[in-house]
């Protein structure tokens, strides 16, 4: 039997989920999402999130309420009268009325190993912590953050070459079949839960651009996995010839040298051990481009300085 459900979710991480529910023949009686922001090319126009712009093609009614806090929000929630409701970087906090309304409960999909990362970007700080596995999981909501019990996981190896968005690709799809099979067992009272273990706690903060600078004084897999953590967004930068370049993927590679020596005309650089070579990189007002583009363009010689 298909249940009614409630999705809430906003960015590109939470559409697959939204669409393989859809898929497998459970009712979406309602998409809850963040408001529209002002984007384009001026700023001007109203950008809805991605979870609206796919809600509104599959004929779902989409809400935005600022809070869910107030007596309105929460008989308006209760008036869809949903089994569950299924929740995907929302990236709003449910109050326990809230909670309490679906019948069967709120279910959240998140992108850690947990307890590992609990909070808003288990994604990058999984990466720049140099974790050899990430993954997904199902937990039913509680008011605490991430804190629920959890039902389901799927665990996903993190190479050096992977960067924050390739890896939130693959858990984006991995999660949205995870999710699916939950559902499907929560359907038929088979969806058995366990308590989170209280050892490995860790939390993962928002991204502050103010971290986003290179040290190049670190060994080079810790200075691979910042890259690689922050990219695309916000996205690590260093300074050469007093130019930012952002550096979106890099590989380990052979050398040594003074921490931010160019060490050849392939653009390896020293680190405080061995060195890295960058792949992909982009300019200050200028497009990404890969590392052989740029160097035809701007020849860059052994012995500058990356700062």
């Amino acid at each position: 039997m298909p249940l009614r459900l409630i999705f809430m979710g906003t960015p590109d991480f939470s559409v697959p989920t939204l669409l393989e529910l859809v898929a497998h023949g459970h009712e979406i009686v309602a998409v809850y999402t963040r408001a529209p922001k002002p984007g384009g090319r001026r700023g001007l126009q109203l950008q809805p999130t991605p979870v609206e712009e796919a809600a509104r093609k599959l004929g779902v009614p989409v809400l935005t309420p600022k809070t869910l806090k107030t007596p309105e929000a929460l008989d308006e929630f209760r008036a869809f009268d949903a089994d569950a409701a299924v929740v995907v970087a929302y990236g709003m906090i449910l109050p326990q009325a809230i909670l309490d309304a679906p019948k069967l409960g709120c279910y959240n999909l998140h992108a850690s190993l947990l307890p590992r990362w609990r909070g808003a970007a288990p994604i990058n700080r999984a990466i720049m912590a140099g974790d050899a596995e990430s993954g997904v999981m199902v937990m039913k909501m509680d008011v605490g953050l991430d804190t629920g019990d959890v039902a389901m996981a799927e665990r996903l190896p993190i190479t050096d070459n992977m960067t924050a968005v390739d890896l939130h690709d693959r858990l984006s799809r991995l999660g949205a079949d995870l999710m699916v099979r939950a559902v499907a067992a929560l359907d038929r009272g088979g969806l058995q839960l366990r308590k989170q273990s209280e050892d490995g706690v860790t939390y993962a903060a928002k991204i502050d651009k103010a971290e986003a600078r290179i040290d190049w004084s670190k060994p080079a897999h810790a200075v691979l996995r910042h890259i690689h953590g922050l990219s695309p967004f916000p996205g690590a930068w260093a300074e050469l010839e007093n130019a930012r370049v952002k550096i979106l993927r890099c590989e380990l590679a052979k050398g040594s040298g003074a921490p931010g020596a160019v060490l050849d005309e392939q653009l390896t650089i020293a680190c405080g051990e061995g060195a890295i070579r960058i792949l992909e990189l982009q300019r200050e007002g200028k497009g990404r481009m890969q590392a052989a583009d740029f160097l035809r363009g701007v020849p860059v010689k052994a012995g500058a300085k990356f700062n």
